[in-house]
């Protein structure tokens, strides 16, 4: 396979942006994608996957499994980690809620949106659907192809929404873009011409929903990705069938999907309809999609990482009982999103939305890991008392970064303070070998070793893979463990 670069997406006076889009779509192959960013590709779908494993028999994760399985019927599409198939729609839905059912998945940083919690449920629901009934099998080839061509597609549109504004505002940002990027995913594996792509993507764009007060005490949080990801395949296999969708779905003006979604903005002019295509075949989204190592909304990461840095530099961080205010300065949309402190007893929705939560985790127990997060640990009384420490506020000079500082005072008087440009993650991104080690820390307990190395090994020979859902679809059907038990 040569490397190649896809042709640019160029805009004719007059032409809409919907129409260059769904033209680029269709136009992508795989040849045409560097390899780098194939091989990305591949990494950002084990990530995920390790997620959905680790999601699958979570309590809330168990609910809407009983939920969904009781009102769909027999289907031929993987539920990941349960030894089950149902529909496309459902299918997709669940698989979507798992991933990001301990919010340990990746972010694009700029539009922020999890990836892989749309994109991946979604297409390997296609693949399932189409097995036996198509011309071909669906190859490795194709679902690398059809990864990019979500991950390119839903950043754009978070772009021309305002991108963290849409936080700032009160919208789950990934909720908002993602129907785009499944669409623009499912779309591209079942290669579909440009017309009909761009009825899919006006098909879901008409669904997109998601309030960000979902973060506070709820379990529809972690299901919110996951109506975007079924949006995307229902609003494809309509499109498919010839039903038409909205047209020039992102440069109407009544009724349009960026006028309406950004009548809420702070901000002038309140949309850019020219992101939809700015720089497609030529920068790619992709790179700026990034894996997370703490459980926890993306915005506590450089406060724990702050915290982190106190830790190992000053031994004294080690006396947290004689703390008597820990203040956290951050950007506007941070301080929105996460700079509050949860209603006790916390649930663990609004335990990972919440920056004193995160700090109180770091400093009582020096690490952020899953058990933290069990029933009999989540309200123990020595966070409560380092919540009521914490102190969040906006500072104006970091607005439009991930920088965040930290600023820790002592009984004694003494202050220990620092600043990061960034978490870990961000930048300094984590590397493809890093994401190897997570994938194999995550997924450790939760499935069995053989199972561990089969999956690692088909997604990173994924485009070797003739049948993507007779492969990957058998190794991901089989039980998950719940590692909060």
């Amino acid at each position: 396979m040569t490397s190649g670069t896809a042709p640019p997406a160029t805009t004719t006076t007059g032409t809409p942006v919907t129409h260059t889009l769904s033209n680029w779509l269709e136009g992508l192959t795989p040849e045409s994608i560097p390899v780098e960013i194939r091989e990305r590709a591949q990494y950002l779908i084990l990530d995920g996957l390790a997620c959905a494993l680790l999601g699958a028999k979570l309590p809330w994760s168990v609910k809407a499994h009983d939920a969904i399985s009781a009102i769909e019927g027999e289907g031929k599409c993987t539920v990941i980690g349960w030894n089950e198939t149902l529909p496309p729609n459902a299918a997709a839905l669940l698989n979507s809620t798992f991933i990001q059912g301990f919010d340990l998945d990746d972010i694009h940083i700029e539009a922020p949106m999890h990836a892989m919690s749309v994109i991946v449920p979604a297409i390997l629901a296609a693949a399932e659907q189409e097995q036996g009934s198509s011309t071909r099998p669906i190859s490795g080839k194709d679902f690398i192809t059809a990864t990019v061509a979500g991950c390119e597609t839903g950043p754009r549109v978070g772009y021309a929404l305002g991108g963290t504004h849409m936080l700032t505002i009160g919208w789950h940002s990934g909720a908002i873009f993602g129907p785009a990027a499944s669409a623009a995913a499912v779309s591209k594996l079942l290669n579909l011409p440009a017309a009909q792509i761009e009825d899919a993507l006006g098909m879901a764009c008409t669904q997109a929903c998601g309030l960000m007060s979902a973060q506070f005490e709820s379990m529809v949080k972690r299901m919110q990705h996951g109506f975007a990801s079924r949006s995307g395949v229902l609003a494809t296999y309509l499109a498919k069938q010839g039903f038409t969708g909205i047209k020039e779905i992102f440069d109407r003006e009544y009724g349009g999907f960026l006028k309406m979604f950004t009548l809420g903005a702070e901000t002038e002019p309140k949309y850019h309809p020219e992101e939809i295509c700015k720089g497609l075949g030529e920068v790619w989204q992709i790179k700026k999609i990034k894996q997370k190592l703490h459980a926890l909304c993306a915005v506590t990461h450089c406060t724990v990482d702050c915290v982190r840095e106190l830790q190992a530099k000053h031994p004294k961080m080690s006396e947290w009982k004689k703390i008597v205010k820990i203040e956290a300065g951050m950007a506007r949309a941070a301080m929105k999103k996460g700079g509050w402190a949860p209603e006790k007893p916390a649930t663990v929705t609004a335990a990972q939305m919440s920056i004193p939560y995160a700090v109180a985790l770091q400093v009582v127990d020096g690490e952020i890991v899953p058990g933290q997060f069990a029933p009999s640990m989540l309200n123990r009384e020595e966070l409560w008392k380092v919540i009521d420490l914490v102190e969040c506020r906006e500072v104006k000079e970091l607005d439009n970064t991930w920088a965040q500082s930290v600023k820790v005072t002592f009984e004694d008087g003494e202050v220990l303070e620092t600043l990061l440009k960034a978490p870990k993650g961000v930048h300094p991104g984590v590397t493809n070998e890093e994401v190897l080690e997570k994938w194999r820390a995550v997924t450790k307990g939760v499935i069995s070793e053989e199972r561990q190395r089969k999956i690692e090994e088909v997604v990173l020979n994924l485009e070797e893979v003739e049948d993507v859902a007779g492969v990957l679809g058998e190794l991901l059907r089989g039980d998950a463990v719940n590692v909060l038990e």
